[in-house]
């Protein structure tokens, strides 16, 4: 029987617990764990997949060397060597390393100490630089540390829940059925959510505010000056523990909420619940932090509460949820190029010397380092010479992502470490190597609410894949650094925590001495911890009730900050473009793409566009949309739906150069950042919007991954094989031929109808009497189930032609429960059939929402609408 192993979710930074068992085959059953505190054995669809991810499928196996396969030993003495040479010839600042959320704790901390204590710079910096670097930036300009204050328990304790730039049902669906569950036991919760667009988690709001995109300091500020004008200031909280009040009062009551676009009825009820309940939870996230004064957004948010004593206590704080699952991890040993390990100052001589000291370093980074946007711009410059990348994907991520794909194809000398050779980054790197994955790696993660939690090895590293700790070590030992002789996590792990001993000591918070003397057995034994967790024992679970900042003068800074002016949106790009994420892909679909079933829900790049910009521009329900910013271009599939006010379009960030022709929505993105936290702004690039000409579209189904060269394409790997969505702008002479190409099949048997005047056209390929591949073409988006014609390939392939099931074969329709594998039209007809009434009727009946709940609000829409026709008819 196999043994089943607790370990940790590598998505998002909620940390959800995973019981994962291997089975003989080679595959993992994967369930939640009910024992971690983070998720009490809940997951979402992403979590639930990950057994379909776990797979040896397009996996590097042996380092890389010019797309040649090399040994080790060759790969490692090429990157120290060119490294090496480099620090030699141009100096140690001409080097640099793009790191990883989704990195472990270990990982992080060796990449950390070799490049500001032994190569001495700090261009080390890292992907959370995009997600949560403006809350870093606010928490230490307010608590003089970047300290979370709070845990996920007060998200069910709590009165009032404030979700500002978060859409939390889909982002962090578990924290999101934390606070559903708690409000359903507790129904006079009340839950606020601030966002430009309708996004699944207004589903649970008893308010949604829609303020106008980029106006959230001037929304706090005015939450302050009210909170003032009531009289609902702690008094006693400021003056013993708060510095600045005057100041930051001033620059709020100047404030004009009106630039919000809010409703002054819709101003006062937000302000009438915030005044009438102390126990106040503002959740924040990615919204609020991606923005050119993303770190005046965060210290707007904090000044609301700082100046109401809603800090530290049960159910009250502002709490940073973080998009990576080791973005904290990150953190805490230095890994962006403005901090140092434990939360030490970069800035501060003593706190470089210590670290230093403790390394045994020859030599230590004394200035900043250079930040993403900056990094890939020196990169272009021709400034920086030498650049490793780790288990990240800059070319699709970063903002004006054409201009670093260009600066990384051009740059002397990149490394990569990653699962894959093929990901756009890794396709341009000199060298290539092999690092284990989610389910092979063994070390720490930290989540959101400063819980230590182990990711344990599931099964060997595949192929000769090594740990990226491993591999970061090698290079640094034959570069002629000692201290880099690591032989196991728990190892650096000892090391990383005897150092935030040495760091509490000069007065910071992030302190794990109690784990310093933990033995091999003790480590692999870890359970979920949340620091600090001294050597005394103690441990603090939330900060700042009593004051105790990490300042010089132990207060806490509120700061005058200001609402930016407006920005007119240029007359030749109206548009403004907002980007983020869907419900079931993670990042740049590396590891999510792999599970069929989370590609069905949204299987293509698509932009969200209001029904009155459609019909301006002529665009109708699935048309393709030309989107273009100075900096880059997309073409998306256009969805029309009122989620979006007119004006503003939303882009999901997903796809990549290896499963879209143009779907890399970061292109399309300014590299704009805040100037406190180096944050690029990816929600207010302005771009034009304009039909896509295609002659013709399709949709195809295969046995076997397909290349297209059409102008548009988009592929998802499905159950049977692939499903691909096509548009060109020239039509082809000869179907039966076309066909033949894009299924690389030029002996297969052919069937099909064709109407070459109308550009109609389906295509069936059989060998052995198997369907291995359909074609299905027409001038218009063409209208096929599917998912009937997916679940073809490999049969006879009865039906193909058709494209739609016959009456005896009811069609599923598009998947609305990813869990479960529910269509949309299996959920209708069992609204019908059964008169089911709620949400929960529909989950008895189906399952649907069930497990993970990120799919409720869609269930909720659907049956709304099938009682709005019912009582229509």
């Amino acid at each position: 029987m196999s043994t089943s192993i607790c370990t940790t979710c590598p998505y998002c930074g909620t940390g959800c617990g995973v019981v994962a068992t291997p089975n003989d085959a080679g595959g993992l059953t994967v369930k939640g764990d009910p024992a971690h505190p983070a998720n009490f054995g809940r997951l979402c669809s992403k979590g639930s997949a990950l057994g379909e991810t776990d797979t040896a499928d397009g996996r590097l196996l042996a380092p890389q060397i010019d797309n040649r396969p090399a040994s080790w030993d060759e790969a490692l003495d090429l990157v120290a060597d060119r490294f090496s040479a480099t620090i030699a010839e141009h100096g140690p600042d001409s080097v640099a390393f793009y790191v990883s959320g989704q990195l472990l704790t270990e990982d992080y901390y060796v990449a950390n100490k070799l490049m500001k204590g032994y190569i001495g710079s700090a261009n080390i910096d890292t992907n959370s630089r995009l997600c949560m670097a403006s809350s870093v930036a606010g928490h230490k300009r307010a608590f003089g540390t970047d300290t979370v204050p709070g845990t996920y328990e007060d998200l069910e304790l709590a009165d009032l829940v404030i979700l500002t730039g978060s859409n939390l049902a889909w982002c962090h669906p578990v924290l999101y059925q934390r606070i559903a569950a708690a409000k359903a036991a507790r129904p006079s919760m009340k839950v606020v959510v601030i966002d430009p667009r309708r996004t699944a988690t207004c589903d649970l709001a008893d308010m949604h505010l829609a303020l106008r995109p980029g106006t959230d300091v001037a929304l706090f500020n005015y939450l302050l000056a009210q909170t003032h004008a009531q009289g609902a200031v702690d008094a006693a909280y400021v003056s013993e523990h708060v510095s600045g009040f005057a100041e930051a009062l001033d620059a709020a009551s100047s404030t004009d909420a009106s630039d919000t676009g809010l409703s002054h009825a819709q101003l006062n009820a937000f302000a009438a619940l915030w005044l009438s309940r102390e126990n106040t939870v503002t959740v924040f996230s990615q919204g609020v932090n991606q923005s050119d004064h993303g770190a005046d957004k965060v210290n707007a948010i904090l000044n609301c509460h700082l100046a109401t004593g809603r800090i530290g206590k049960p159910g009250c704080g502002p709490f940073s949820v973080t998009g990576q699952p080791n973005a904290m991890g990150g953190r805490e040993v230095g890994g962006l190029a403005n901090m140092l390990a434990a939360h030490l100052d970069i800035e501060n001589a003593t706190h470089r010397d210590v670290v230093q000291t403790f390394w045994d370093a020859p030599t230590m980074a004394d200035h900043q380092g250079l930040k993403a946007v900056d990094m890939f711009q020196a990169i272009s410059a021709g400034k920086i010479k030498a650049l490793w990348v780790m288990c990240t994907n800059p070319v699709v991520s970063m903002p004006d992502a054409d201009t670093v794909k260009a600066a990384s194809k051009n740059c002397d000398f990149v490394a990569v470490s990653d699962l894959s050779a093929t990901t756009d980054t890794a396709l341009l790197a000199d060298v290539v190597l092999p690092a284990t994955g989610w389910g092979e790696k063994d070390g720490t993660v930290t989540n959101s609410d400063r819980t230590i939690s182990r990711q344990r090895a599931l099964m060997p590293p595949t192929g000769q894949s090594r740990h990226d700790w491993d591999i970061i070590s090698d290079v640094a030992r034959r570069m002629g650094y000692a201290g880099f002789d690591y032989q196991t996590p728990a190892q650096i792990f000892r090391e990383h925590a005897v150092l935030s001993g040495l760091a509490a000591a000069y007065g910071k918070d992030f302190d794990i001495t109690g784990l310093a003397d933990i033995s091999d057995a003790e480590f692999d034994a870890l359970r979920p911890t949340r620091w600090p967790f001294r050597a005394n024992g103690t441990q603090t679970e939330r900060f700042f009730a009593s004051g105790g900042f990490f300042t010089a003068n132990k207060r806490a800074n509120m700061l005058p900050v200001a609402q930016p002016a407006l920005a007119e949106q240029p007359a030749d790009r109206p548009y403004r473009l907002n980007t983020g994420r869907i419900r079931d892909q993670w990042h740049t679909m590396s590891r999510t793409a792999l599970a069929p079933r989370l590609n069905q829900h949204y299987g293509e790049p698509f932009l969200e566009l209001h029904p009155e910009d459609a019909l301006a521009l002529g665009l109708r329900p699935a048309d393709l949309a030309q989107v273009e910013s100075p900096f880059g271009a997309a073409i998306l599939r256009v969805l029309i739906t009122d989620r979006v006010t007119s004006g503003t379009v939303f882009a999901p960030i997903h796809w990549t150069g290896e499963t879209a022709s143009a779907g890399r929505v970061s292109a399309l993105v300014p590299p704009r950042t805040d100037p406190v936290s180096g944050q690029p702004d990816s929600k207010s690039a302005a771009v034009s919007v304009r039909p896509f000409a295609a002659t013709w579209y399709g949709f195809a189904v295969s046995a076997k991954e397909i290349a297209p060269y059409t102008a548009y394409w988009a592929k998802a790997k499905s159950t049977t094989g692939w499903r691909v969505e096509l548009a060109d702008l020239a039509t082809p002479d000869h179907w039966q031929d076309y066909a033949r190409d894009l299924f690389d099949a030029p002996d297969a048997q052919i069937s099909s109808v064709t109407d070459p005047a109308r550009s109609i056209a389906r295509v069936a390929l059989h060998e052995g009497g198997q369907l291995i591949g359909a074609l299905y073409a027409g001038p218009s988006p063409v209208s096929v189930s599917r998912n009937f014609a997916t679940d073809l390939i490999g049969t006879s392939g009865h039906g193909a032609l058709a494209g739609h099931p016959g009456a005896d074969q009811p069609d599923p329709g598009a998947t609305v429960c990813a869990c479960f594998n529910v269509g949309v039209n299996t959920i209708l007809s069992a609204i019908e059939a059964g008169q089911l009434m709620s949400v929960q009727a529909i989950g008895a009946a189906l399952s649907a929402g069930t497990n993970c709940g990120s799919c409720k609000p869609e269930l909720a829409t659907l049956l709304n609408s099938a009682h709005n026709r019912a009582a229509a008819e």
